[in-house]
């Protein structure tokens, strides 16, 4: 091999910065975080993780990324901070024949469960009791729709009955997937420890998503651990008023 082809066949140069957890080390709770790594580890790419703690972060890191905080990554030595703009780059920049395309290629894999997290989000930060069950019946909502999109066969699944396939796009985890599993993990353990709210076992299309993620390296490796994503929830998720 000459030296020029040894030279292009070289992964690029990419470190990732990601939010660390309560000791300043471990992976801290955060989905767009978790996103760009799955991303990373999916496209098979050779890269660095550096952990960055929000409470002292480095003055070599101020100067990187000013203003920033973490999700941010470096290819190259370019400085890239927009988490939607960097998952468009790493398509672009990452792809066949040397690296997997990730993109979804059924259109409404990507929007499926997206309106889920705001759900989530708005029932643990509610104070009022008399607005709890509503909110709960919100989200639920939320996810039965979730949850008939993961029970509905694909366009490629050539048949009718019910759909079993493991992800939102198919059998292999795809953009869309590294964008909604981290958030819906967060929902299920949050709502779970400051709600005392179980997703349904009705929802078993929800329930094989999860599960099969969870048998997933690129996943489980990826996310910080329950008690870091409750931690992180301690002061978000309000008690309810008497």
């Amino acid at each position: 091999m000459t030296d020029t082809a040894a030279e292009e066949d070289k992964d690029p140069d990419i470190e990732l910065f990601v939010k660390a957890g309560s000791d300043g080390e471990s992976i801290g709770n955060c989905p767009f975080s978790q996103r760009l790594f799955m991303i990373l580890w999916l496209k098979g790419v050779v890269f660095n993780v550096t952990t960055v703690d929000l409470k002292r972060k480095p003055a070599d890191l101020h100067n990187l990324a000013p203003g920033t905080h973490p999700p941010f990554l470096t290819f190259q030595g370019e400085v890239l901070t927009d988490v939607n703009k960097i998952e468009e780059y790493l398509e672009a920049m990452l792809a066949p024949p040397k690296y997997p395309k990730l993109a979804a290629k059924n259109r409404e894999s990507n929007t499926a469960g997206n309106d889920t997290f705001a759900r989530f989000s708005a029932y643990v930060k509610n104070t009022r009791p008399d607005k709890n069950r509503a909110l709960e019946q919100s989200l639920d909502k939320a996810l039965a729709k979730l949850d008939e999109y993961l029970m509905s066969p694909l366009p490629d699944e050539g048949h009718s009955g019910e759909s079993r396939r493991k992800y939102l796009d198919g059998d292999e985890l795809t953009l869309a997937d590294c964008n909604l599993l981290p958030k819906l993990h967060v929902i299920k353990v949050v709502a779970k420890k400051y709600r005392n709210y179980n997703i349904s076992s009705e929802f078993r299309g929800v329930w094989r998503y999860l599960n099969n993620a969870y048998d997933r390296d690129e996943f489980t490796n990826t996310c910080a651990s329950n008690v870091e994503i409750e931690l992180a929830y301690k002061d978000v998720a309000k008690r309810l008023g008497k």
